[in-house]
């Protein structure tokens, strides 16, 4: 295991930083670009480890795929390969095989797709035996991962008899599911998406120049430095306004953290307002994942919290609701789960950490470490496995190295 020791953070925060583009814009686009027969090269595509999958894969003649820690990519490709014509063998690193598939395995085997588990039901690697798919209407749970909707959407266009896709419940993550309708949208297909229905008739993409605008998720790391510290500048390279990402919604969420957004020609600039709130109630529920660059900003500003929305966090790269009790626990706070789908802090701390310097663990989850690098303004900390950022943001330790 690596560790790395996080330096002593010089305030006033001063930084300009180059974000990186969007992953998730990056993922839809790739399969996008490829459904249309696309003869244009994607511009400013992410360079991280779920993208490289997503290429590697879409270039190569192989049969077998391991796509490592890449759910995105796990899940857009098991779709993608399901109407592609072939004997397909698709699987990850061990957590992937911890991970669930089985609704978006169930769905396709429905709309005329055949797919086997190779090991243990419901999980990866899979077998897939791909072919035209005969499409339909399926009803499926909202309240699950939005990438099993959005890699169906993209597909269905070319079934036989289209999509329609019946969601039940409350619609988590729904941000993700509209960047995707209005993906499919650009690429010349028609989308209907009223209220629980989403209707895709047959039809063909056009291929389109496209380019993928700067992350917002990336972004909430520079957010949380300087709401934390209270004092200097962040200038944001590569951010829209008018942005098809759910997690610009950081902007808002921390205007109660006292940081304001300035939006410029070509990104946006974060200063501190000095002004924050002394309770944060919040439905993570369209940004699930935002919820641990929020969580410790506002357990080292002291404000305490009530999340709701956050059901989904559990499978992700690790559970992320026991891995955030777990680890602001080590530096003095204590959270609670008071119901599923919640996480709270009520203020209650311990002397935990005694300005020691702390070992924060991120189970192969790059939210983690980019999330409790900014605890570094504050105490000693060290962060385990830091590579794990290249997952989405493989520049973060230099860019974070302007602060020190």
């Amino acid at each position: 295991m690596t560790f790395k020791m996080l330096q002593k953070i010089l305030q006033p925060i001063r930084a300009v930083i180059d974000l990186p583009a969007s992953k998730s814009i990056s993922n839809r686009a790739l399969i996008l670009n490829a459904l249309a027969y696309s003869p244009y090269e994607i511009e400013n595509l992410a360079v991280c480890d779920d993208t490289n999958v997503m290429v590697k894969a879409l270039d190569s003649n192989d049969t077998l795929f391991n796509v490592g820690a890449a759910g995105t990519a796990m899940r857009f490709l098991t779709a993608f390969l399901a109407k592609t014509v072939g004997e397909w063998v698709i699987t990850g690193n061990e957590r992937m095989k911890e991970r669930p598939i089985k609704l978006l395995v169930d769905a396709l085997n429905q709309l005329g797709g055949k797919i086997k588990y190779i090991e243990k039901e419901g999980y990866p690697p899979l077998r897939i035996y791909g072919s035209a798919l005969v499409g339909g209407e399926i009803h499926m749970d909202g309240g699950v991962s939005s990438q099993y909707v959005s890699a169906l959407m993209m597909i269905a266009p070319y079934m036989q008899k289209g999509l329609k896709i019946k969601l039940e419940g409350k619609i988590i993550s729904l941000p993700y599911i509209r960047m995707t309708q209005k993906m499919m949208q650009n690429f010349g297909v028609k989308v209907d998406f009223e209220g629980q229905v989403i209707d895709i008739r047959p039809q063909s993409y056009q291929p389109i120049p496209y380019r993928i605008e700067s992350d917002w998720s990336a972004a909430s790391y520079w957010y949380e430095i300087l709401a934390i510290s209270g004092k200097g500048k962040i200038i944001l390279k590569g951010l829209q306004q008018e942005s098809m990402q759910g997690d610009s919604q950081v902007a808002e969420i921390f205007k109660e953290l006292g940081v304001l957004t300035e939006y410029q020609t070509d990104g946006v600039k974060l200063t501190p307002t000095g002004n924050s709130c002394k309770m944060l109630t919040y439905d993570f529920v369209g940004q699930p994942d935002l919820v641990q660059t929020v969580a410790v900003t506002c357990c080292l500003k002291n404000i305490p919290f009530h999340f709701k929305g956050v059901q989904s966090l559990k499978i992700k790269e690790t559970d992320r609701v026991a891995a955030l009790i777990q680890e602001l626990n080590k530096i003095g706070y204590v959270l609670t789960e008071p119901e599923e789908g919640e996480l709270a802090w009520t203020g209650l701390t311990t002397n935990a950490n005694n300005n020691q310097t702390t070992t924060i663990l991120t189970y192969d989850d790059h939210r983690m470490a980019m999330a409790f690098a900014p605890a570094a303004l504050t105490q000693p900390i060290k962060i385990a496995n830091p590579e794990v950022v290249s997952k989405s943001y493989p520049g973060f330790w230099k860019d974070f190295s302007q602060l020190s």
